[in-house]
């Protein structure tokens, strides 16, 4: 086993162009300390992809392509000498560290202390669809609000995007597990449709959000979480909010975030990337592999669904750019997996 298989891009170009990605060869990695080696057998697309693939290369070309990917479904191939959590022939899945190598390969080098078990009685497509935005959700609603069934049940959280990834796996998380009053965006038939099927209570129009809140019943909500883009809902949240509420947001803001307007009300605003612990090897890095196994055990009782819509089988560049393809157009919904 020397030599695998790797789709990357050499330098940052649009998706229709032809070479923005090529199939190339590169040796097969060898674990070492804490690292599993992992044969992929899935992968999802995230928004990250497209976002990195468009931005970390302009202007410039490398010539070993970058390879990007943040979700699969794989089998432990070998292990580190300090590996203690897996052994060959485990199934895992993973979102993986956006400082390495991603997921877009035959094999993989990946810390096991940010894998999981991957979850039963499902199937790989289904599996891995989910490390990463299972990740975002769980970390932004428990580890960054500090949400809890027990003290937060009944409560209301309007969910800023709820038919994409992260939204998907939000809207369960919230009602199925926290118990809250679900009220999620979505402005086409479809979209509104799939938020309903993952459990949310009312679906509401983005566009006008004060005014569509209000029909529905709700003048403030307890949290908020957004998925899209803070600045444009900005002033929307500032008023929708209840005194002493939280908002949670991962997108990406191109203006400053006035933090001051939310002093009146004592409300608090948390930032969330999934990536962060593995970046920065934080001491809690090993939450990561505690989550994914308590995701892989909602998923196998059924508590949460998997999110998977679409699926594309081979691993190949075609299948790549199509998927690409897709989330940069902005409508996808639920999440695309490319089987290996």
């Amino acid at each position: 086993m020397n030599n695998m298989k790797a789709i990357g891009f050499t330098t940052s170009l649009p998706i229709m162009e032809e070479d923005s990605f090529v199939l190339f060869e590169k040796p097969v990695p060898v674990p070492a300390g804490r690292e599993l080696l992992v044969k992929i057998a899935a992968v999802s697309v995230n928004p990250v992809d497209y976002k990195i693939r468009q931005n970390s290369l302009k202007d410039k070309v490398q010539d070993i392509p970058k390879v990007i990917g943040w979700d699969a479904v794989g089998i432990v191939e070998a292990t580190g000498e300090g590996v203690t959590l897996f052994k060959k022939g485990d199934r895992v899945f993973y979102a993986g560290d956006i400082t390495k190598d991603g997921t877009n390969q035959e094999y993989q080098l990946v810390d096991e202390r940010i894998v999981g078990f991957a979850p039963e009685g499902i199937s790989i497509a289904a599996a891995a669809a989910m490390p990463l935005t299972a990740l975002t959700a769980y970390e932004l609603l428990f580890d960054r609000m500090r949400l809890s069934a027990e003290r937060d049940k009944g409560k209301s959280i309007l969910i800023i995007g709820g038919a994409g990834g992260v939204g998907s796996v939000a809207i369960q998380i919230a009602k199925k597990i926290l118990g809250l009053t679900v009220i999620a965006t979505a402005s086409r038939e479809s979209s509104v449709d799939w938020c309903k099927k993952m459990g949310a209570d009312h679906v509401v129009d983005h566009k006008d959000l004060l005014t569509n809140m209000k029909t529905i019943g709700f003048e403030q909500v307890d949290f908020i979480i957004d998925l899209v883009d803070v600045n444009q809902y900005w002033e929307a949240f500032v008023q929708l909010i209840k005194p002493q509420g939280q908002i949670g947001s991962i997108s990406d803001p191109t203006q400053p975030v006035n933090l001051r307007q939310l002093k009146s009300k004592s409300v608090s605003f948390h930032w969330e990337l999934m990536f962060t612990r593995a970046m920065f090897h934080t001491d809690d890095m090993i939450a990561q592999h505690h989550i994914l196994n308590t995701v892989a055990e909602w998923l196998k009782k059924g508590e949460i669904l998997s999110t998977v819509n679409t699926v594309l089988n081979g691993f190949t560049v075609a299948n790549v750019q199509e998927a690409h393809r897709q989330l940069e157009s902005g409508t996808t919904i639920g999440k695309l997996v490319i089987r290996y």
